[in-house]
């Protein structure tokens, strides 16, 4: 394209939400699971919302629309089924792979995957029945979940997803000519794991390149003219074998498919020492995050004047308005050098961790929406910048000017500072972060109080969140159901649930958290600060979807937000009756931060709030308090430099709200999967009475980083993958209890689920906790 002829740089999206505008997906995907619908109906599902999803593009004026971003899971799982990385337990064997065994591995299966993935007979797990899903984790630093590919030294790969080929052909028959997405061969290996000791799944890559080469040769032959592979591995510390990776991966590529243009993506951060790397690569195009490093526009100057640069200059993961003025001053110059031909204009990262449209927030403050951008939104931003820096600022004025005053409004609103929060910030000492006595005095102290048997059994939180118990929220929103009615409906809900706790025999209870919609939403609701979304949706994993508050002020606590449930689901039982807080690092990081201050005092903010809430529980008789800190891997800088800086206040944010209880005050927390190895020094200096993990997948492997450590707090390893809907037997669970004795001392294991319970259905829920107490009988039985 000649930059005389351009009237807007090109732009592109990197990807795009897939959930649909009201969760197409998600319906669709469940109706398929449950059996309401078949196979066909979910295949037409997914090019239903594919069309939309690239007519939407078209419409907003992006030029660079992707192919291939659409997943019915993962774009991890799905690269491993199109380059034949299915472990033999899925029972697949030749021919093309079945969405069964695709979900299977995503979600485990009950029966045989060949088949239905629940209603099938049980049988044996080397045929493909009865098996658990693969390990799943999250999406570099953010709150996506990707299923790990799971590999092995005499791995074979070969082409058995043709995906990515038909999509492009599908948007192609349609009318658009697409720039299809492919996670990169080098970031795959590094994400992949191996159960066998010792071995590197990047050491696969010459077996893995061929595959690629072949999708690339068939897209070329198709008429693709560019492809995006995304290797955001180029944002971690990577040791000298996996550059070289890097080097032979695209080296071969360019060698074998010289036809096809390389747009190489990298996101969620800079190149850092792996610039030099990235800008020596073969392609012909990169993509740079230049929200999440701003100083990498500095580094053009090195980089070849032939290649098409990419710049991620509106936050992909983020909710708030461009400051359009400061993105020109910042981006004209380096276009007028560069060359208009040269540049695409982007988010940072693909926009599938915002939501789809702020248009369908009806009710939402109307102050707070002036201020926000969703994925549609941020896509009329770039056509706007793309406008600008082809024609000039005055063929934007509307829009500039509009941007101009919500930048300055959202400045001097005075709903975004506090004074009394900032005083409390201010008096934050050291008696505030620890606790009075050692773990081992408090634990002797708790034992006494609470005299449980060995092996303690218990849940994280949540009970099953069934249609009634949403069709009943929804009516009180709605005002069809009045508040005395649903506080009734709710508590008979909450001592039906405690009973058959009492009835299966686990030692400690939990009330269900029937009245809360979400673990952050609940609280978010009830601190200042935050405001909330009806349609703002945006996918966890799977059919999993989230509504992110949104933190946009200081943040204090006008009241007790949990005691009077606590209280009343105590007085159903003599058992101790947990208490259930959400940690201020994972409120944080599951909600959409204000970028005005520093994360970290944000975060602080919050853990003042919920060190209130502490403080009344235990005035309200609570002995156990469960505060979760799901998310605190998950902020983990990608780069080790900033580990430590990250872990000092998020830590410190823990112990804040934490440490001013009494030693017979037992403080429990929760984190999901983790690479725990990462961060088990400041686990460590959480100093929690007791933590819950996820470890089921692992088989245990997690718990290698306590054992190491000599961590000398308890520990609830996961023994129900609460992800899948499969029920383990008794065995099962009791193998990998052993497996945890191996690891750690009889005195500190605590038997759990691996997460709460929300999500699941009560004919999965009922079985899997009887089972799971069993196990727990059996091993004290054994001694």
């Amino acid at each position: 394209m000649s930059s005389t002829s351009i009237s807007s740089l090109a732009i592109a999206t990197l990807g795009t939400p897939r959930i649909g505008p009201r969760r197409e997906l998600k319906l669709a995907l469940e109706s398929f699971w449950s059996g309401a619908s078949n196979e066909k109906a979910l295949i037409e599902a997914g090019i239903g919302l594919r069309a939309a999803n690239w007519a939407r593009q078209k419409k907003l004026g992006v030029s660079v629309i992707p192919s291939n971003d659409f997943s019915f899971y993962d774009q991890v799982l799905d690269t491993s089924v199109m380059v034949g990385a299915i472990p033999a337990i899925y029972g697949w064997t030749s021919g093309p792979v079945p969405l069964a065994t695709y979900f299977a591995m995503a979600r485990g299966s009950q029966g045989d995957v060949q088949g239905n993935p629940h209603d099938a007979p049980r049988g044996h797990a080397h045929h493909g029945h009865n098996v658990s899903a693969q390990e799943m984790t999250k999406w570099f630093d953010t709150n996506y979940h990707y299923m790990v590919p799971e590999l092995a030294k005499d791995q074979q790969f070969r082409l058995l997803s043709r995906k990515p080929i038909e999509e492009y052909e599908e948007a192609k028959a349609l009318g658009y000519q697409t720039r299809p997405v492919l996670v990169g061969p080098v970031t795959f290996l590094k994400l992949a794991k191996s159960k066998e000791a010792g071995f590197e799944p990047l050491s696969l890559l010459d077996r893995l390149l061929p595959v690629y080469v072949e999708v690339l040769r068939e897209l070329a032959s198709r008429g693709a003219e560019w492809v995006q592979i995304d290797e955001p591995c180029l944002v971690l510390d990577l040791d000298g074998a996996a550059q070289d990776a890097l080097r032979r991966a695209y080296a071969e590529i360019a060698r074998a498919v010289p036809q096809i243009k390389i747009m190489l993506a990298s996101y969620f951060g800079g190149l850092g020492q792996n610039r030099d790397t990235a800008f020596a690569l073969p392609v012909a195009g990169l993509h740079l995050d230049l929200v999440r490093a701003p100083g990498q526009l500095d580094d053009l100057a090195r980089l070849s004047a032939d290649r098409v640069v990419s710049f991620g200059v509106l936050d992909g993961r983020n909710i708030w308005c461009a400051d359009l003025s400061r993105i020109l001053d910042r981006l004209e110059p380096v276009v007028a050098k560069r060359g208009k031909d040269r540049v695409q204009i982007a988010p940072s990262c693909s926009l599938l961790h915002v939501p789809i449209d702020l248009a369908l927030e009806g009710k939402l403050d109307a102050e707070v929406k002036s201020w926000l951008a969703f994925s549609v939104q941020k896509i009329e931003e770039l056509a706007a910048l793309g406008t600008a820096l082809a024609s000039g600022r005055r063929s934007i004025t509307k829009a500039l000017k509009a941007s101009d005053a919500a930048a300055a409004a959202r400045k001097t609103s005075p709903r975004i500072h506090d004074a009394k929060v900032a005083r409390r910030i201010a008096a934050i000492d050291e008696a505030m972060l620890r606790r009075a006595s050692r773990f081992e005095e408090r634990a002797e102290v708790q034992h006494a109080r609470f005299n449980l048997p060995a092996f303690p059994t218990t849940t994280i939180g949540s009970f099953p969140q069934t249609h009634e118990i949403r069709k009943a929220r929804a009516a009180h929103g709605k005002g069809d159901l009045s508040d005395t009615a649903y506080k009734t409906f709710l508590q008979n809900q909450t001592a039906r649930t405690v009973r058959w706790q009492e009835s299966i025999g686990l030692d400690v209870l939990v009330h269900g958290e029937f009245e809360r919609n979400d673990m952050v939403q609940y609280f978010g609701e009830q601190l200042l600060g935050f405001v909330f979304t009806e349609n703002a949706w945006v996918q966890s994993y799977g059919s999993r979807y989230v509504r992110p508050p949104i933190l946009f002020g200081d943040v204090s606590r006008p009241k007790p937000m949990t005691v009077e449930w606590w209280q009343y689901a105590q007085s159903l039982t003599a058992k101790p009756m947990k208490a259930m807080l959400t940690g201020p690092v994972t409120i944080l990081n599951w909600s959409f931060v204000r970028d005005d201050i520093p994360r970290s005092q944000a975060c602080r903010q919050i853990a003042l709030a919920i060190r209130d809430e502490v403080t009344d529980l235990e005035g309200a008789g609570a002995g156990m308090i469960q505060i979760d800190e799901a998310a605190l891997r998950e902020g983990l800088p990608l780069r080790r430099t900033e580990w430590t800086t990250y872990l000092d206040w998020a830590v410190e944010c823990f112990r804040i709200c934490s440490s001013g209880v009494r030693d017979e005050t037992q403080i429990h927390t929760h984190m999901c999967y983790s690479e725990f190895n990462d961060i088990i020094d400041a686990i460590g200096t959480m100093d929690a009475d007791v933590i819950s993990i996820e470890t089921s997948r692992s088989k245990m492997e997690l718990l290698d980083a306590f054992r190491n450590y000599r961590y000398p707090n308890e520990i609830g390893p996961g023994v129900y993958d609460i992800h899948s809907p499969r029920v383990p037997e008794v065995t099962e669970m009791t193998e990998l209890l052993k497996l945890a004795r191996q690891r750690l001392s009889d005195g500190q294991l605590w038997v759990n689920p691996d997460c709460g319970l929300k999500t699941r259905k009560w004919d999965e829920v009922r079985p899997a906790l009887v089972n799971m107490v069993a196990a727990a009988r059996e091993l004290r039985a054994a001694g």
